[in-house]
């Protein structure tokens, strides 16, 4: 198989912007790298549109997902040509489960306290709600660990969720049938851990890293992350 591209998938409250160290790195290895916009509308038309650019690229795709990314790269990854999946800090959902029954099953983590709900048009329709953090507690809750001066960055151009993306159920799971690798942050206050923990064990994951790191561990860790993904390559390769 030839080297496949890698496309960085971000999450909900961020933007491409929050997987730079790792795209810088894997430029610099000459991977070829991409990094779209996740809209954060729906669970299905964002695996919808992450899927379209993966189709695109005339040959093997692996897509990495960090957060909200990797329940967008459990549907997207039955593409043909995506060879494999990488779970950052992200959810790994079953066919048919959505991210509000998938987090139920365990303790909330301090991100539920300090959201902020606000209105938005919807042509034709009622108005839908997007899902944000509270721009006080966001360097706290999401981007702990990150130069305070970047994190203040982060938490005032963050990219809402919709609500309605919390509820719908994935239609499909590709690490069913595709190769995925797991990088557990354990210092995670966004996500309960075990949230991720327990998804990678049942997708039965080939190898899952544990690291003390928080939520934006592309951020923190950089390094470590690159290293998971060069890892999946190699394999795959």
């Amino acid at each position: 198989m030839p080297a496949p591209t890698v496309i960085l998938v971000h999450g909900a409250f961020a933007d491409a912007a929050s997987w730079s160290p790792v795209t810088e790195r894997l430029l610099a290895q000459g991977i070829p790298v991409l990094v779209p916009p996740v809209y954060n509308r729906s669970l299905s038309a964002d695996a919808a549109s992450i899927r379209a650019v993966a189709e695109a690229i005339d040959g093997p795709v692996l897509l990495a997902g960090h957060s909200y990314g990797g329940a967008v790269i459990t549907v997207a990854g039955v593409a043909d040509n995506v060879a494999g999946l990488v779970y950052v800090s992200g959810y790994a959902l079953e066919e048919g489960e959505s991210l509000g029954q998938l987090q139920g099953g365990f303790p909330d983590s301090d991100l539920a306290a300090n959201l902020v709900y606000t209105p938005y048009p919807v042509e034709g329709g009622e108005p839908g709600t997007d899902v944000s953090v509270v721009i006080e507690a966001f360097p706290a809750v999401f981007a702990a660990g990150v130069d305070p001066v970047r994190a203040r960055v982060f938490a005032v151009s963050q990219r809402p969720l919709s609500a309605f993306a919390f509820t719908e159920p994935a239609s499909a799971a590709a690490w069913k049938t595709k190769p995925g690798w797991g990088i557990v942050s354990a210092a995670d206050h966004t996500i309960n851990p075990e949230v991720e923990r327990f998804g990678y064990q049942r997708a039965a994951l080939r190898e899952v890293v544990e690291l003390d790191a928080p939520h934006l561990v592309m951020q923190t860790h950089p390094d470590e992350v690159t290293a998971v993904i060069t890892g999946a390559l190699a394999e795959l390769s």
